[in-house]
C-alpha cells in the first residue's frame, strides 16, 4: 500500500516528557522526507504544532482541520499548506479520514482518543480499510495495549480487531507496517446483510 497521506491524532498539549516532544517533531519531519502529506488538527500548540512545524521545517505538504470554535481556542499554524475550517469535531475527523490514507496516534489525552478510537471502531464495522498505527513513544501506550490483551481475554474484543491496531516504538518500523497492511475485510456478521 502506497501511503499519500496519514492523519495524526495527537495532543493539543505538549505534555512534560521531552522525548515525547521531540518525538512529535521527528514524526513531521519524517512524513515531510517520506513526501507524505501530514493531515492533522490544525492547531499551533502542543503536539500538534510540533507535528506541523517538524514537516513544515523540512518542507512537507500539511493539511490542518480545524472547527471553528477550536481555531478561536487553540490557534491555528500560520505556515500550512491547507487550512480547512469545519462546523464541527465529527465533521473535521470525517474530513481527516477522507483526505488520509492510514492514521497513527501519538501521546495525547480524552481528545485524542476519541478520535483515534472512532477510526478505529468505522474499520472494525468495515466501514474503511485504512491502516491504524499507534507510536508507542517511551511506553506510553504500555497500559493501554495491556487494556487491549485484557479486554480479549474478557471476550469483549476479538483477537483479529486487536491485531488491526499496528504498533511500534519506532516510526519508520511502524510506517513500514502500515504500508503492509493488507486490510481487515468485512465482518462475518455484516457479510449476510450485504448485497
Amino acid at each position: 500500500m502506497i501511503l499519500k497521506s496519514i492523519a495524526i491524532f495527537c495532543g493539543s498539549s505538549p505534555g512534560d516528557d521531552e522525548g515525547i516532544i521531540e518525538a512529535a517533531y521527528n514524526t513531521g519531519a519524517y512524513l515531510a522526507q517520506k513526501q507524505i502529506t501530514l493531515v492533522y488538527g490544525g492547531g499551533n500548540v502542543g503536539l500538534m504544532g510540533k507535528i506541523a512545524q517538524g514537516a513544515l521545517d523540512k518542507k512537507g505538504d500539511v493539511i490542518g482541520i480545524i472547527p471553528h470554535f477550536l481555531e478561536r481556542k487553540e490557534v491555528h499554524h500560520p505556515g500550512l499548506s491547507k487550512l480547512l475550517l469545519v462546523d464541527t469535531m465529527h465533521e473535521r475527523k470525517l474530513r481527516m479520514h477522507e483526505l488520509s490514507d492510514g492514521v497513527i496516534m501519538l501521546p495525547g489525552g480524552f481528545g485524542t482518543f476519541e478520535e483515534f478510537f472512532e477510526m478505529l471502531t468505522w474499520a472494525q464495522l468495515g466501514l474503511h480499510q485504512k491502516p491504524i498505527g499507534i507510536l508507542n513513544v517511551n511506553g506510553f501506550y504500555d497500559p493501554l495495549l495491556q487494556m487491549f490483551d485484557k479486554m480479549v481475554e474478557n471476550r469483549f474484543l476479538k483477537l483479529e480487531n486487536k491485531e488491526m491496531v499496528l504498533v511500534d516504538d519506532s516510526l519508520d518500523q511502524l510506517v513500514g507496517k502500515m504500508e503492509s497492511y493488507t486490510g481487515h475485510g468485512v465482518p462475518k456478521w455484516m457479510e449476510k446483510h450485504q448485497t
